[in-house]
């Protein structure tokens, strides 16, 4: 059986597939399975033990390029991905991007079944229109990792207990990360701060994850650890600029996987609503995430060993990404962060 999943992006949403992927490989052990995903999340599934080929989309990489005027280098790359992405008949194609920049390559690739929620479903851009195989649509309360889970229903996988993710972190990953917290030998618990979202409205305040950070190194004995890309770095000045205690700051210097590698590592992670928390989940170290204007029933991060503080402000969740007063997160009191954080690390200990 040859069996193509689609879901491109974001890093979160790619994460939230993983475990149907593992219940795909488990009911199906003989099965190639095929990928098609983005550039930015290609590092969560290209090394998968349950993947038998990974198709990576350069979608943005093409834009960009058309842009700059180097249109028939586009043409030639995109055609030759079309070409392998139609050089196989999949038994089954599995739409969990439900839009339409998915939609478009389950057009054009060859499959006999192509299954996905009917419309009904919220953002859809009636990516149903290329399907001919429909699930009943379901509640967008339900939380994402749970739906794509009922996606596998139409090929009798049901009711799976075990949430499994299997992120491909190699011994090379762990190795690096274990170097970038070198300094930190023989400190206390390892707290990892992930402060930048890409929504204005997802950040909380610099001064609060400063007295946080403070706190937790003056009362804890924890060792902070401030994680992003290279961009979050201003950010990350910001809030460290404005504390006492020392800090550690890894930004710019990850990859997803090190990443990964750092979370397993660490005793609890802070982070806003984006991509890393739903990794620092992935492999299993607690999260206490801070939400505004989305919902955590439907994308927090999943699992009972994580805290969401949330103010539940009339106006949450709005779902937009700006807003004059962002009082759901900026509002938000850094003691009741801290307290969440020290109750997590008391947890990890019994």
């Amino acid at each position: 059986m040859n069996i193509l999943i689609v879901k491109l992006s974001a890093i979160g949403d790619v994460l939230h597939t993983l475990p149907a992927l593992n219940a795909l490989r488990q009911a199906f052990a003989d099965a190639r399975i095929t990928w098609l995903v983005e550039e930015a999340a290609a590092a969560l599934i290209e090394e998968h033990p349950a993947l038998d080929r990974v198709l990576v989309c350069r979608r943005k990489s093409w834009i960009r390029d058309w842009k700059a005027g180097r249109r028939k280098a586009v043409v030639a790359e995109a055609a030759d991905f079309v070409a392998r992405l139609r050089d196989t008949v999949y038994d089954v194609v599995l739409d969990f991007q439900a839009l339409l920049k998915g939609a478009v390559w389950i057009a054009l690739c060859q499959g006999r079944r192509k299954i996905g929620f009917d419309r009904g479903m919220e953002h859809m851009e009636h990516s149903y229109w290329f399907l001919n195989e429909r699930i009943p649509p379901i509640s967008m309360d339900v939380h994402a990792l749970e739906r794509n889970l009922v996606m596998l229903e139409p090929l009798g996988i049901r009711n799976i207990q075990d949430v499994v993710y299997r992120l491909p972190i190699t011994a090379d990953r762990r190795n690096l990360a274990k170097r970038l917290l070198q300094p930190l030998s023989g400190a206390g618990p390892i707290v990892c701060i992930n402060p930048v979202a890409k929504w204005e409205t997802k950040l909380w305040t610099a001064q609060g994850f400063a007295v946080v950070a403070d706190r937790l190194v003056a009362e804890v004995g924890a060792a902070v650890v401030f994680t992003g890309a290279k961009e979050d770095r201003n950010a990350i000045d910001a809030i460290r600029s404005r504390m006492s205690k020392n800090s550690l700051d890894v930004s710019g210097k990850t990859d997803l996987m090190t990443l990964a590698a750092i979370y397993e590592i660490a005793d609890g992670v802070i982070s806003t609503d984006t991509g890393p928390m739903h990794l620092a989940a992935a492999v299993e170290t607690p999260v206490v995430a801070l939400f505004g204007p989305t919902a955590p029933w439907r994308t927090g991060p999943y699992g009972n060993r994580h805290r969401v503080i949330r103010l539940g402000t009339p106006c949450s969740p709005c779902f937009r990404r700006s807003c004059e007063k962002p009082v759901c997160m900026q509002d938000i009191d850094a003691e009741s962060v801290f307290q969440a954080v020290v109750d997590t690390l008391n947890d990890r200990q019994t």
